[in-house]
């Protein structure tokens, strides 16, 4: 077996993703025959070297699985949390592979999340190079003008980068607040409530709906389904 840079093979391993890997070989949690590896640019032949995570050898052979599940308010998308909050593989009943979630929901945003022990398709759903859409339902206070949908439509300044463009769709209008869809293709922290709060109407409610042809549909808070390869295609066609 050719050696492979080592981010890659913690991804095959459903470590993480890999720019999410690369992050852990800094953080000194990665050994190559028992030497810690900080630095990307460690080639590993992993037919012939050891390769453990946090002391625990990694096996490259695991089935790969794909699972949706649709996350409720106030679980945090890590497998582990500090503050003792819940984390969203206590829902995963049944499920004894390890898996992670491919990016985030914020503790206050609800719907459609993946979770994968392949490395490779976390990556291509996450980088944005790829363009996977993500389509989100908000409730948003107040009613927002033509103009300042443009505005999400066209892009906006977030931290003094412009955002890409936006489809956004209204779903009704209601007294005091509005409900939309809006899709994306990148994945900043807090993203869609920042590009709200940009033009002035906080979100009160948000649920990810899609990724990409992916839609939740009736899948019930706190459950979750597994993907089948006609799945996998909705996604990333």
């Amino acid at each position: 077996m050719p050696e492979e840079r080592l981010q890659k093979i913690l991804a095959k391993a459903g470590l993480a993703s890999r720019r999410n890997a690369e992050e852990l070989i800094r953080q000194g949690k990665v050994t190559v025959d028992g030497k810690v590896i900080t630095e990307m640019g460690c080639r590993v032949d992993p037919a012939r070297q050891v390769v453990a995570f946090e002391g625990r050898p990694l096996s490259l052979g695991e089935e790969k699985i794909y699972l949706l599940l649709n996350k409720p308010r106030g679980y945090v998308t890590t497998l582990h949390d500090p503050q003792g909050r819940p984390i969203v593989s206590s829902l995963l009943t049944g499920i004894t592979s390890r898996v992670f979630p491919v990016g985030r929901l914020d503790f206050d945003t609800e719907g459609a999340l993946i979770l994968t022990n392949d490395g490779d398709f976390a990556e291509r759903i996450l980088h944005p190079r790829f363009e996977i859409e993500r389509t989100y339902q908000a409730e948003v206070r107040g009613l927002p003008t033509p103009e300042k949908i443009r505005l999400l439509e066209e892009g906006l300044e977030l931290e003094g980068k412009k955002t890409w463009p936006a489809r956004v769709k209204i779903i009704a209008r209601q007294p005091g607040s509005t409900i939309l869809e809006i899709t994306i293709h990148e994945g900043r922290k807090r993203q869609v409530r920042l590009m709200f709060k940009a033009i002035e109407h906080r979100v009160l409610t948000l649920k990810r709906i899609a990724y990409g042809g992916l839609r939740l549909g009736a899948l019930p808070t706190g459950h979750y389904r597994r993907l089948t390869p006609a799945d996998l295609e909705l996604i990333v066609s």
